[in-house]
């Protein structure tokens, strides 16, 4: 009984090269269609090629450090602000020292010019604060002259009496109550708060009094400041209007740490009188925006802290626990403005937080970028805004673009010239490369902010060669076959092997030498390296997944596998005699199959 034929299978993996290539074939559509899905199907360009923005940030000293503005400072927010703006490292903004003082910016078209100037000069200075008292953001009414009881009671009485029926009553909650109230129930604002409780409770006044002190709780730190001048500028405070929220942020981050502020949420909805910094930004190590699908919070920022600050986290949100709305919240204060101020119901261990508050995906990964970045060492100011052109840049891409297609075409010519038939596949393989390339670059603009400049466009000529390389080792690994007396079809399956070896160290040198290029370096020379790495990759996909199937199906064409002249796997001109008939085995010595 014979034996069942095993199904047979390349030795390059490729037992069906039909359905390889039907694969690379999906791939190009899916990426075309998302290319014109996106509404955008040319490349980003760089500041050289298309222009763009340049800005001119100045700095200034903060208050307490007049000699701030030094050299190692001034590289630190260069390297921030890079990190801020170009992410990657491949939307190719350029960020660079000028003089003692001045950083140039320079942002290339189609990145927001406006958002990327907040991002690069936001100071982000993170606190987390205790939240004293709340109010609603609108400016408080002026109070009117207190009065005695007695007094008190007739004016209740009279306005019960002329009050209409059905009228709505006001009921008090716990933050509704008096500013004056809320900072004397807290002892880290009025450490006399106990003493004025006991004469209050005389007066029928039992806020606060009432409550037996537990010896248990925590006894919170006096906290230095005038409670009536911030009574004064939380009842003055106007946090409905952009312009009023900007001069009480810029109030607020000019104060120290140690001091007490007043805040307005950012949206305006409230204003809050806080407590000194019980955590420093610096103590967060990393931050990154997430959507939350499990609780439905929507975009949110997560926060892990460092050793130091995950204590002094878990530590003062022990403390809050035990106190009373508001007194049991904490305010996570960026740049003077309140972003949240969650409750607290138990301590917060672990090291890990999160920010939640109606973010949107860009709102949130600004903030996630502008904290896991770092905080800058100097504040800035815009000294000048001005539009650069693209002219030199445009003549330059010309004249490299013409450089290219010189180059790819006495590459044609000589693949033409040399391999005849085989050229096809070579220049289908080209073509099928550029179009994986080309519509990449598109979409990494979109998702990443990948920007083309010149450098970047010389990796791509660079990498002509590279792919055309790769097409010639197999080429010749085939015809070296051929010269030993097989046909054409072991002759594609044998050579394979060592093809595909000698490809894959050579692409590995190549990709090794753009990944260092890429680390070591910065500015547009990164661009240089990002589009040789990329193009290397993208080599390697197309000779294993399009070259080398597209080969094996030519093996079984009369024109490539009778070695026709113009096939350019003619015995003949290789040298050797063809095989009498398909079928017979030839008569030169087979050598061992190698692993």
């Amino acid at each position: 009984m014979a034996a069942p034929k095993k199904g047979r299978r390349s030795p390059g993996g490729q037992g069906r090269p039909g359905r390889v290539l039907a694969l690379i074939l999906i791939a190009m559509v899916a990426l075309i269609g998302g290319m014109f899905a996106s509404g955008d199907t040319t490349p980003r360009l760089g500041i050289d090629l298309a222009g763009g923005t340049s800005f001119t940030l100045e700095a200034k000293n903060e208050p307490g450090k007049p000699n701030a503005i030094n050299k190692t400072n001034m590289d630190t927010a260069v390297g921030i602000m890079d990190r801020r703006v170009n992410g990657l490292g491949v939307s190719e903004a350029e960020v660079q020292t000028q003089g003692e003082k001045h950083i140039i910016v320079n942002i290339p078209k189609g990145t927001n010019a406006k958002q990327a100037r907040q991002q690069v000069g936001t100071t982000a200075k993170l606190g987390f604060r205790p939240v004293l008292t709340s109010a609603p953001g609108v400016k408080s009414p002026e109070p009117k002259p207190s009065a005695s009881v007695g007094d008190k009671d007739k004016a209740k009485d009279k306005d019960d009496k002329s009050k209409p029926s059905g009228s709505p009553s006001a009921t008090a909650s716990p933050q509704g109550r008096a500013v004056t109230d809320a900072l004397k129930a807290n002892p880290a604002v009025d450490p006399s708060a106990s003493a004025s409780a006991k004469d209050d409770k005389s007066k029928g006044d039992k806020a606060g009094s009432d409550q037996k002190k537990d010896p248990k709780a925590p006894t919170p730190t006096p906290v230095p400041g005038d409670v009536a001048a911030l009574q004064k500028q939380l009842a003055a405070l106007d946090c409905s209007t952009p312009a009023s929220r900007s001069k009480a942020s810029e109030a607020a981050s000019a104060a120290k740490s140690s001091d007490p502020i007043v805040a307005c949420k950012t949206d305006g909805s409230a204003k809050e009188i806080l407590g000194p910094v019980a955590v420093e930004g610096t103590g967060v190590d990393k931050a990154s925006a997430v959507i939350d699908t499990q609780q439905g919070k929507g975009w949110i920022v997560q926060l892990k802290f460092t050793k130091d600050g995950a204590k002094k986290f878990a530590d003062v949100t022990g403390k809050l626990a035990t106190q009373q709305p508001p007194q049991n919240q904490f305010a996570i204060v960026l740049d003077g403005e309140v972003v949240s101020d969650p409750s607290v119901t138990s301590s917060i261990a672990g090291g890990q937080a999160e920010i939640s508050g109606g973010f949107t995906q860009e709102s949130s990964r600004d903030l996630a970028n502008v904290l896991s970045y770092g905080a800058l060492p100097l504040s800035f100011e815009v000294a000048n805004e001005t539009t650069v052109t693209a002219a030199l840049g445009g003549e330059q891409l010309r004249a490299g673009l013409i450089a290219g297609a010189i180059g790819l075409i006495l590459v044609i010519i000589y693949l033409v010239a040399y391999y005849r038939g085989l050229a096809l596949v070579a220049l289908a393989s080209l073509l099928v490369s550029a179009i994986l390339t080309y519509t990449i670059m598109v979409l990494l603009g979109i998702a990443l902010g990948f920007a083309l400049n010149l450098p970047a466009v010389c990796g791509a000529i660079v990498a002509i060669g590279i792919t055309a390389d790769s097409f010639i080792v197999y080429f010749e690994r085939i015809r070296d076959e051929i010269r030993e007396g097989r046909s054409l079809r072991p002759a594609v399956e044998r050579g394979w092997p060592r093809a595909r070896r000698t490809i894959l160290v050579s692409d590995f040198v190549s990709f090794l030498a753009a990944a260092v290029l890429f680390i070591v370096t910065v500015g547009k020379v990164q661009g240089f390296a990002f589009t040789l790495g990329l193009t290397t990759l993208l080599d390697v996909v197309v000779v294993f997944f399009f070259t080398k199937p597209l080969m094996t199906l030519l093996a079984r064409r009369k024109f490539f596998a009778s070695g026709h002249p113009w096939s350019g796997l003619d015995p003949k001109r290789l040298g050797v005699k063809p095989p009498l008939r398909a079928s017979r085995r030839p008569a030169a010595p087979v050598d061992p199959k190698e692993a």
